[in-house]
């Protein structure tokens, strides 16, 4: 079991976007939403294979893909999410509060 003991102070989901923006703003704006969508989703795809080499299951699995690997591509995932709410407008931490936290939540399964 991975130790998961921060070296630093937690971080909010609001932190978190607002560090993606402060250092990558100009940058992904100018690429646009379609661009970074496909980033996102390429990332996606990484998390899909580690997930699967870590896991034994299809494809090539001899990649020794680690614990410490997973966290990678899921922290690039949400970095690229925050991207791209970020060159949309969308506050995630506000979003997920509205859609998720407030009221009686979401309708339906997960």
């Amino acid at each position: 079991m991975p130790d998961n003991t921060p070296d630093h102070e937690p971080v909010t989901l609001h932190d978190f976007q607002e560090y993606i923006r402060e250092r990558y703003f100009d940058t992904d704006s100018a690429r646009g939403t379609p661009g970074t969508f496909m980033w996102l989703i390429e990332e996606i795809g990484e998390l899909a294979t580690t997930l699967q080499k870590i896991k034994g299951e299809g494809g090539d699995t001899s990649g020794g893909s680690t614990h410490a690997d997973l966290e990678g591509e899921f922290a690039d995932v949400l970095a690229w999410l925050c991207t791209l709410a970020n060159i949309n407008g969308v506050d995630l931490t506000a979003a997920i509060t509205k859609k998720y936290l407030a009221g009686e939540g979401p309708k339906g399964h997960k």
